[in-house]
């Protein structure tokens, strides 16, 4: 695949794994590397909340792997992932990685090329649109502003299926920083206690942000003594994105101006 003017894309090897962020939903939001190996690849390990559309993107005859992780139902565990990867690829086959959002991005990519490189396997690494970023600039609440904060923290909002949960909420509360917290809704109400207790106050401005660049996304505005209650009122589920700080309550301010994604 080529595209005019842009710089030639990378052969794609046999026997080579590449590791691919596929964005938040949407497949518009795919990068042109991306969109590069799905027209390329042999075989294509995929998660779950990749979009359909994306995956229509392969070659015919490309072999289709459904590899994710879904809370609270069956999934294969990572270390099966990682053979599926490194077994396609020792059979010669030009293997395509595709995740959801961005693969070093609560992804674990790094687990996987860790489990690549120890076997000897050669690995690309193909950045996507990380969907805790997406989804919020999509809904009009910026990460940053110059007015409210020069920093924002990313954390996991969920345990890790095969380990232990050691987020500290308390002292995240403490960085007087906005959060932006990928899948939470499994321990949301926990999330919520620990962050008041963590010093931050019940007028604290957050937004829940479920199925974003979807046709089924939702974007719930309240503020975090209050969120539990919201959120349980509109039924809004996984997957979700959720922001803690200013930058949440700033999305009133750009309605009803802000053009929707669809």
């Amino acid at each position: 695949m080529s595209f005019p003017g842009f710089p030639p894309m990378p052969d794609f090897p046999a026997g080579e794994v590449w590791l691919a962020g596929a964005g938040p939903g949407d497949p518009r939001l795919l990068t042109l590397l991306a969109l590069h190996a799905l027209a390329t690849a042999d075989d294509i390990v995929h998660d779950a909340l990749v979009d359909s559309r994306a995956l229509d993107l392969r070659r015919s005859d490309a072999v289709l792997i459904p590899a994710g992780k879904r809370g609270g139902r069956p999934s294969p565990h990572q270390r099966d992932i990682n053979e599926i990867l490194i077994e396609r690829a020792r059979a010669g086959r030009r293997v395509l990685r595709l995740k959801g959002g961005d693969p070093f991005v609560f992804g674990r990519g790094w687990e996987e090329a860790s489990a690549l490189a120890a076997a000897g396997i050669r690995f690309r690494v193909i950045p996507g649109v990380t969907s805790g970023l997406a989804a919020t600039a999509l809904a009009g609440i910026p990460a940053t502003t110059r007015e409210t904060n020069h920093a924002v923290v990313l954390a996991a909002g969920h345990r890790a299926e095969d380990g232990p949960s050691t987020t500290d909420w308390a002292a995240l509360a403490g960085l007087g920083q906005p959060l932006i917290l990928y899948m939470p809704m499994s321990q949301l109400a926990d999330i919520v206690t620990a962050l008041r207790e963590g010093g931050l106050a019940a007028e604290t401005p957050a937004a829940l942000v479920q199925s974003a660049t979807t046709e089924d996304e939702r974007v719930l505005e309240s503020t975090l003594g209050a969120l539990v209650d919201d959120a349980r009122k509109h039924d809004i589920g996984s997957p979700a994105i959720l922001v803690v700080g200013a930058v949440a309550g700033l999305r009133s301010r750009l309605l009803p101006h802000l053009v929707g994604w669809r």
